[in-house]
Formats: C-alpha cells, structure tokens, sequence
C-alpha cells in the first residue's frame, strides 16, 4: 500500500509539472497572438491598397501587353506550396493542412507527376519528404516568429522563375486563414497567374516615369513577394492561437488528471489508514481477550 501511494504522489507531482509548463506556453503563445495579430492587420491594409493599385495599372495597359506573370495557359504542373510550422505542439493546425491538401489532389484527380511542392515550415517540409512528393527545394524554408520579408524572398523568387521559364502552370498556396481565436480555415490561394486579378478603373491618374508597362514589369514580381509574406503573417497568427488552444486544453486536462489523482490518492490513504485502525483495534482486543 505504501508503495501505491509513493506511486500515485509522484505521478501528481509529475502531472502538476507538466501543466506548469503548458500553462506558461499558454501565456506565451497569447503574447505572441496579439502581436501577430496586430502585424497582420496593419499590413492587410497595404496589401489592399497595392492590391488596388495594381489592378488599376493592368486595367491602363493596352491590349497587346503582356507579362509572364499575366499570362495563362494550360495546366500542366501546378505547384503547392504547403505554409507549415517549424515546431510542433499546435494540435492540429498542420494535419488539416495535410489533410486539405491531400483531398483536393484527389478530388482533382492529380498525381505526383502533375504537381511540385514546396512547404515553408519544418513540419511541411518532413510531411512531403515522407510522402515523396516532388520538391521544388532540396530545404525547408523557416519562418521565425517575428516573420522577416527576407526569409521568403528567395522562396518567393524561385517560384516567380519557375512559372517564368514555363517549369510550373500555377502556383496555390495551402494555409490556416486566421478568423478569431477559436476559428482557422483552411485556404487555397492561387497567386499565379496574376491574371486572376480582376482589373479595376479608376478616375485617378498616375504619371509613371518608365511608362506603365515597364513599371509593371517591376512591381508584378513584387506583388508576388508582398502577397506570399501576407499570406505568411496570417498563417503566423494561426499558429500561435492554434498552440494557445493546445497548451490551454492541455493544462485543463493535467488539471483534470490532478484531481482525479488526488481523490485516488485520498482514498487508498484513508483505506490504509483504516486499515491500521482496524489492525490496532483487534490487536488490542486480542490482549484483552487474554487478560
């Protein structure tokens, strides 16, 4: 009996650990939400107004303009790239990502020679290593917290090259679209071409120093880069609010756990205290039997 309850003390005392440290990934994670949070919004309103300002400079061009990154064509390589997390611990903010990705290839009826794969995060990145999907980089691009621009850039490059030189057809991103603390949508994204950008008018008009057309060869491959980075900022938001969550409900489990284990711990307590009563009371009757 004394044993068992050594064994019950020391697994309370392990639970008690273990939703110690969930509880301060919990308040860590909801640190970095808000800031996230407050990034993200703040950009989404630049990536509108560039956003606008591009399809007014598509609507402006001539007919007979054209731009690789405008162009359409038939699909015969799309390319996914996958935007992950780098650690895990974020209940299932990646395995819905897997998942999603993994309905619309069959639902599309495509296999592993109609597509290329990219995924920016560890996790993604080990997902499609094991699943043998054809990889556009032989590494994982990694996403820091604090999302620095400069870490997609070279990414972001390789995908614009690649449709460019007519290696891919289109490009889809698979992300968790942040909508509040407690929701993530799962989103496919197509950001190539761009010609799935709806031309927009406008009364305004802007004096381009190179002309329209060459300053549009400039700023389509940076709409690209900015649109990805946006895309990553949100993704970013997701992940820390799926890993709050996840530390949250494990710390109510470890606090479950505890209290069933204390009630255990009680009750084989009290049985063994009972138990020496009972011993201590017959052996006194014994002796006084005797006298």
């Amino acid at each position: 009996m004394a044993n068992s309850l050594r064994e019950v003390k020391k697994r309370i005392s392990s639970t008690e650990s273990t939703a110690q440290i969930t509880k301060a990934m919990y308040m860590v994670s909801s640190s970095k939400v808000k800031k996230a949070e407050r990034i993200y919004k703040s950009y989404q309103d630049f990536m509108e107004r560039k956003a606008n300002l591009v399809r007014q400079m598509i609507a402006k061009t001539t007919e007979d303009y054209t731009h690789p990154l405008l162009k359409e064509r038939p699909i015969k390589k799309t390319a996914y790239l996958l935007v992950t997390s780098d650690r895990g611990l974020a209940g299932a903010y990646n395995s819905s990502i897997y998942k999603a990705f993994e309905e619309r290839i069959r639902s599309l009826e495509q296999n592993k020679n109609d597509i290329v794969c990219g995924a920016i995060g560890k996790q993604g990145f080990a997902y499609l290593k094991r699943g043998k999907y054809p990889l556009i980089t032989e590494t994982p691009t990694l996403v820091r917290d604090d999302v620095m621009f400069i870490d997609i850039l070279p990414l972001a490059n390789r995908f614009i090259e690649s449709y460019k030189n007519g290696e891919i057809d289109k490009l889809v991103l698979v992300y968790n679209h942040y909508i509040n603390s407690l929701s993530l949508e799962i989103r496919f994204e197509e950001l190539l071409p761009i010609s799935t950008l709806e031309k927009m008018e406008s009364t305004r008009e802007y004096l381009y120093e190179t002309g329209i057309e060459k300053t549009l060869d400039i700023v389509l491959p940076m709409y690209i880069q900015d649109m990805l980075y946006g895309i990553i900022l949100d993704a970013k938001v997701s992940e820390h609010s799926a890993r709050m969550n996840s530390m949250r409900n494990a710390t109510d489990n470890a606090t479950e756990v505890i209290a069933k284990l204390q009630l255990l711990y009680n009750r084989a307590r009290q049985g063994a205290i009972t138990t020496e009563l009972i011993d201590i009371i017959g052996g006194a009757n014994a002796i006084g039997g005797d006298a």
